[in-house]
This record gives structure tokens, C-alpha cells and sequence, in this order.
């Protein structure tokens, strides 16, 4: 799994005009599974999340986590992270994970993080929907994390 991790000052995700889930100070998530992701990945990928030290503490040093700051997380599905565009102009997307397992995958990861950050401070868009996403990234700070690259 791929995640691409925005730390937003607020951030918010509309399907058809409407907002289907928004959040203050706290994390964007765009969440990509890949066609060999299996449960593991998904939860190792939550947790490093809900973990990652991409806050300022008092002294001004990235030294807390969402979860520390009492922040929130917007998690949106992203099958276009795994996009290969190494020939050509058109990315092909062969690696990305089929929509029944994606779906699955991405919805075990949005229950982690909800177990490790409490129900009402993550949301998310709807899998498989074309969204419109909207964000203040603070900083900016952007960090992408792989599951294929962890030790």
C-alpha cells in the first residue's frame, strides 16, 4: 500500500457538489493499494500513520503525531498512486489492486486508524467515486510512505 500524507490545516471531500466528510487541523491521506497488499499491509500502513511524527511541539520540532495533537485524518482512495509512467504518456495502472480487494483493503485501513485515532476524527471520501478533494496543506508537509519499501 502507498499512502501520501498531507499534515492540512483543514481538508474536505466533496462528491457532487456535496461534502461527504471534512476535517480541521490534522492529516489528508491519499491511499493506494496495490494488486499484492493484503491485510498486514493495510495495518501496518494505519498505524505508521497514526503515528507519524509530522506535528510541531513546543519547541517547534515535528515531534508529535495526529493522534498526539488530538487531530483528524481524511482518508481518500487513490488508485492513480500506482500509475506507471515510465513509457510513454499515459500511465498504465496494471499494479493497482482490482475493486474488490482495494475496496476491502482501503476500508480494514479507514477502521484501524479509526480504532487508533477514535471513530468521529477520521473521514473519508466514498471508493470508487470521482471526488473532489480540498486541502490547506500546513507547512507544506507532504511524506509518502510504501508498504513494498518497509523494513
Amino acid at each position: 500500500m502507498k499512502a501520501v500524507v498531507q499534515r492540512v490545516k483543514r481538508s474536505a471531500v466533496r462528491i457532487g457538489g456535496e461534502t461527504n466528510g471534512e476535517i480541521g487541523i490534522g492529516m489528508l491521506i491519499l491511499l493506494g493499494v496495490h494488486e499484492e497488499d493484503n491485510e498486514s499491509d493495510s495495518d501496518l500502513l494505519a498505524d505508521k500513520c497514526a503515528a507519524l511524527r509530522i506535528f510541531d511541539d513546543e519547541n517547534g520540532k515535528m515531534n508529535l503525531s495526529v493522534k498526539d495533537i488530538s487531530g483528524s485524518a481524511l482518508v481518500v482512495s487513490q488508485f492513480t498512486l500506482y500509475g506507471d509512467a515510465r513509457r510513454g504518456n499515459r500511465p498504465n495502472y496494471m499494479q493497482a489492486a482490482k475493486p474488490e480487494p482495494a475496496g476491502k483493503l482501503y476500508r480494514r485501513f479507514v477502521e484501524r486508524l479509526e480504532v487508533s485515532l477514535g471513530k468521529d476524527r477520521v473521514a473519508t471520501g466514498v471508493f470508487r467515486e470521482e471526488m473532489e478533494v480540498e486541502l490547506v496543506n500546513d507547512g507544506p508537509v507532504t511524506i509518502i510512505i510504501d508498504t513494498r519499501e518497509h523494513d
